[in-house]
């Protein structure tokens, strides 16, 4: 059962329109903080800079201070009411898009299966999510900043976008235009796009944290970076499920934040550090 009614609200959301925009989910100081800490980064494996964009994979494996936001309260409530209370983390990116950046093209990131759409067009039929991405803005998103688009109702489609296709019934992607510290949680069959960054000036910054259920294997193989991140394991072990830790398993007491605020109005496998429930 779900506890809190702004986490049913969400997760209704998700069913209904593929994604749900939380507000106010991080406060200034984390914002800067995160944006420092971006810039501080460089590449390590299947990592790459580039002259229009920075991308950093499983950066949760760089330093403890990364630890902290994949479990961010109201967020981890929701990943686990959509994808089951042994969800775990799959990946954590942080990414950098300056002038000039061209985002990518209309797509869905995972489909587990394909159904005919006439199957998914019954409103009493809930798809399962199986994987989950949230984007923790640190900019304020205008039209100009590379706003990620979005076809509400789309997961619906049951398939992905074909090469070229640009809209789905005839609705086009719509920006998601949000305040910095707000943050976008979408399923992964959700239809959905980059844009161009338009500014002179701007760079657009975000951390993306991946969900997935107990089965879906991590997106990058993690490897450790900091020793000092097994501490943090150990005080705080529901953040690190599904994250691959080579020792022994920390104690299972759960950790718990509150849930408050908004919904919006518009519309290589890994060792989990639970143990089997």
């Amino acid at each position: 059962m779900i506890e809190h009614a702004a986490t049913r609200e969400r997760l209704a959301a998700l069913h209904h329109d593929g994604f749900v925009l939380l507000p106010g989910v991080l406060t200034a100081p984390r914002i800067t903080e995160l944006r420092s800490a971006i810039d501080r980064l460089t590449p390590v494996g299947l990592d790459y800079q580039g002259l229009l964009d920075d991308h950093y994979k499983c950066v949760f494996n760089r330093d403890p201070f990364w630890l902290a936001f994949l479990d961010l309260p109201c967020v981890i409530e929701l990943a686990e009411a959509a994808l089951g209370a042994d969800c775990h983390i799959i990946g954590q990116t942080a990414w950098r898009s300056r002038p000039g950046f061209i985002g990518g093209d209309l797509h869905a990131d995972y489909l587990a299966i394909e159904l005919p759409e006439q199957l998914l067009a019954d409103p009493g039929l809930e798809l399962p999510m199986q994987v989950c991405t949230a984007h923790l803005h640190l900019d304020d998103i205008d039209a100009d900043l590379c706003p990620t688009r979005v076809i509400p109702g789309s997961h619906r489609a049951g398939r992905k976008p074909r090469l070229g296709e640009t809209a789905w019934h005839g609705r086009e992607p719509e920006p998601v235009l949000c305040r910095a510290g707000d943050m976008l949680f979408f399923r992964s069959d959700l239809w959905h796009s980059g844009s161009r960054n338009r500014t002179t000036d701007r760079s657009r910054y975000l951390l993306q944290v991946h969900y997935g259920r107990r089965m879906v294997a991590q997106k990058s193989r993690p490897t450790w970076h900091s020793p000092s991140t097994l501490s943090y394991w150990r005080r705080r072990p529901r953040a690190s499920a599904g994250c691959w830790v080579n020792t022994s398993r920390p104690n299972t007491t759960d950790w718990h934040g509150p849930c408050n605020g908004t919904i919006n109005e518009a519309a290589p496998g890994g060792l989990d550090t639970r143990p089997e429930r």
